[in-house]
């Protein structure tokens, strides 16, 4: 907390590293924030059919980080067991309607903290190198492991605008 809003070194993580990871903590910050204290039913709830809840995009959150440490660390795809656990928080929309709802806010956060934990422990593995790793990504387009990750926490930042609009929805 009290290196919050520094974006600098962090003891045991080399340079570069030490800043995506200062991005991405704050940006779990303050999604925990928008999430404080929320119910099952406000964890649950749909604006529409069309929807996510909070509760699927708190678990896409982790499922995105999850299969991002598989693609950058092990090189390789989810496995069919992986898909089954992360298949719907990856892909929401109706598979996410239909098998993420009736769990409490502390099963999102330990789903979330087992993901960071990884990560954290995985990025004391690398230095800065590392990070411009490149392979072919989206659209065949050439990419390095520092967009990929930076993308984790991008993609975190932009539904979480979506989790502050459900849970004024939700809390009205």
């Amino acid at each position: 907390m009290n290196q919050l809003f520094l974006i600098t070194d962090i003891p045991g993580y080399s340079p570069q590293i030490s800043r995506l990871l200062s991005m991405m903590n704050y940006a779990r910050y303050t999604t925990l924030e928008a999430v404080k204290g929320l119910t099952v039913e406000q964890l649950d709830y749909l604006l529409d059919a069309q929807s996510n809840s909070i509760g699927a995009l708190l678990l896409h959150y982790a499922a995105v980080e999850y299969a991002y440490q598989v693609a950058t660390f092990e090189q390789r795809d989810l496995s069919e067991e992986e898909l089954t656990r992360w298949g719907p928080a990856l892909n929401l929309g109706d598979e996410g309607r239909a098998n993420i709802k009736g769990n409490d806010l502390s099963y999102y956060l330990d789903r979330l903290n087992e993901v960071r934990q990884k990560t954290y422990e995985l990025f004391a593995t690398v230095d800065d190198n590392w990070l411009y790793t490149g392979e072919e990504f989206w659209h065949n387009k050439p990419a390095n492991y520092y967009f990929m990750w930076f993308h984790v926490f991008e993609d975190e930042i932009n539904h979480r605008g979506q989790i502050r609009l459900i849970r004024k929805r939700a809390l009205a």
